[in-house]
């Protein structure tokens, strides 16, 4: 007997409940019990005195049969002074949690219910809380990650609207209005293109002579390339006709041209319309009167070559001359495209840039060919050649190869694409600046998004510092039951030792 009074209860939390109904500790309709007990409970608690240990039983907990014992514990003090000479309290209050004591105490009711609670909190609250914290703490993970997301595609997104700055060749504080800028100052940039073309006097008359010495070629080459390095970036006017302009009158370019041609854009002249033929005035007058001489004779045959007078009787002679395109403008004045530098015309300057690109394909074949060591074919055929070609050695070809790739990349580069799209039509800058400030606008919405993450990750912390004392609340509650439960079973089997397994949150 000593050995087993010594020998533990070992029971499973899961199966407590079940334990106590198999060993009728408990009846099998203990659950109404507790539902008649929890609603006198509920009317009990509508009438309590002013205690502050009451108010701290009642709040925010489940009220079991041990709360009940030492609210009569409390009572017995507020109420003594309604008990009467045989011990009985007259207090309504004592008396109904008296009842409420001694409907527990009825076939262990109370026992049971504390192992009901102990199995919810171990079974389903303790989970239920962990989840929600775990699920907070991965929220958190997953936003910070969000976070850092739009960050670096924010920055990214700036760095790519600064690098297309960069591109233009403006700062990007103010697009527009530093475009229109760059324009301005292009006939600057072009006019020192026109003078750094000076230095390819000596590649354009290499390309010439070796030319004309291997070819026989007697046709002037780079012709436009050949002219801009003597006389520098010109006006077509100068480039057309040999001589300077003597006034020039640039083309206004209009800020917003029209897309559409209205009605205002084009004389119709005056449409009328009869019972006859309708006559049409195009907007073209003439001072004179002229009898072209063809007329048509009604009650002839139209097969008839008789019936047409061919300007046999012409009341008027008309002397009709000829004269060039452009003769009405004064002598030495550029108009229009004339006006415009080889280099802002856009076939001019295609003209320019295709010389370039010829000259530097025949200074790579040079070099090319110049590097081939010990071709003493070579050799020999360029003994006859000009002095010009005999003269330059590896290193000043290089140089002059140099000089080209240079100017051709001031002059196709992208940034002057830009301009020279810019310049073309002004409403290029507005669509550029539409699409730089689109740049800065998904930085900004990534921005807002980044803070929008880091409000619900900051939502998710509080949510889960809300959770974690709630977990160990119900951490201390669980291990009250699991004592009070423990030392009542304990009792029952003569103070046995009791334990209570997978008791956990």
């Amino acid at each position: 007997m000593e050995n087993i009074q010594s020998l533990p209860i070992d029971i499973q939390t899961s199966k407590l409940l079940d334990w106590l109904v198999d060993r009728r500790h408990c009846s099998l309709k203990w659950q109404s019990a507790v539902m008649a007990i929890r609603e006198k409970i509920n009317a009990a608690i509508q009438d309590m005195p002013e205690n502050e240990e009451i108010k701290q039983l009642l709040s925010g907990s489940y009220i079991h049969y041990f709360h009940c014992l030492r609210i009569v514990e409390i009572l017995k003090g507020t109420e003594a002074s309604t008990k009467n000479i045989f011990g009985r309290y007259s207090s309504q209050r004592m008396k109904d949690w008296q009842e409420i004591v001694s409907l527990y105490e009825k076939e262990n009711v109370y026992l049971v219910e504390l192992a009901s609670l102990l199995s919810r909190n171990v079974s389903y609250e303790g989970p239920a809380l962990r989840k929600q914290v775990a699920k907070a703490q991965q929220l958190q993970q997953e936003l910070s990650r969000k976070e850092l997301e739009y960050q670096s595609a924010s920055s990214d997104m700036r760095e790519r609207y600064y690098a297309a700055c960069k591109q233009y060749g403006i700062a990007g504080e103010n697009v527009a209005r530093e475009l229109q800028a760059l324009v301005k100052d292009l006939p600057t940039v072009l006019e020192d293109i026109g003078r750094q073309a000076a230095c390819l006097k000596v590649a354009i008359q290499l390309y010439a002579a070796f030319t004309q010495f291997v070819c026989d070629w007697s046709e002037p080459v780079l012709p436009m390339l050949s002219f801009i390095q003597r006389k520098g970036n010109t006006t077509v006017y100068e480039w057309r006709t040999g001589s300077a302009p003597t006034v020039i009158e640039r083309p206004v370019v209009e800020e917003a041209p029209p897309d559409t041609v209205t009605e205002e854009t084009i004389d119709w002249g005056n449409l009328s319309s009869g019972t006859g033929a309708e006559e049409v005035n195009f907007g073209i007058t003439v001072e004179d009167k002229v009898d072209w001489g063809i007329t048509l004779e009604s009650g002839k045959d139209e097969t008839n070559s008789d019936g047409i007078d061919w300007g046999e009787s012409v009341n008027t002679a008309v002397e009709i001359e000829v004269v060039d395109t452009g003769t009405d403008c004064p002598e030495g004045a550029a108009r229009g495209e004339d006006a415009l530098s080889l280099l802002e015309n856009s076939q001019t300057r295609s003209q320019v840039i295709d010389e370039l690109m010829e000259l530097e394909l025949f200074l790579c074949q040079r070099l090319s060919e110049m590097s081939e060591e010990g071709d003493m074919v070579a050799m020999s055929q360029f003994q006859l050649a000009p002095s010009v070609i005999q003269a330059q050695t590896t290193q000043r070809v290089q140089t002059m190869l140099a000089d080209v790739r240079r100017l051709l990349e001031g002059l196709t580069s992208l940034r002057m694409q830009h301009l020279f799209m810019i310049q073309a039509s002004p409403r290029y800058v507005e669509r550029v600046s539409d699409m730089l400030r689109q740049k800065l606008k998904q930085a900004d919405i990534l921005l807002l998004k980044r803070a929008s993450m880091a409000e619900q990750r900051h939502d998710a912390l509080e949510e889960q510092a809300k959770l974690e004392p709630r977990i160990d609340l119900l951490a201390a509650r669980t291990k009250e039951l699991q004592k009070l439960i423990t030392a009542d079973i304990s009792k029952r089997y003569n103070n046995r030792p009791v334990n209570l397994m997978g008791v956990h949150v």
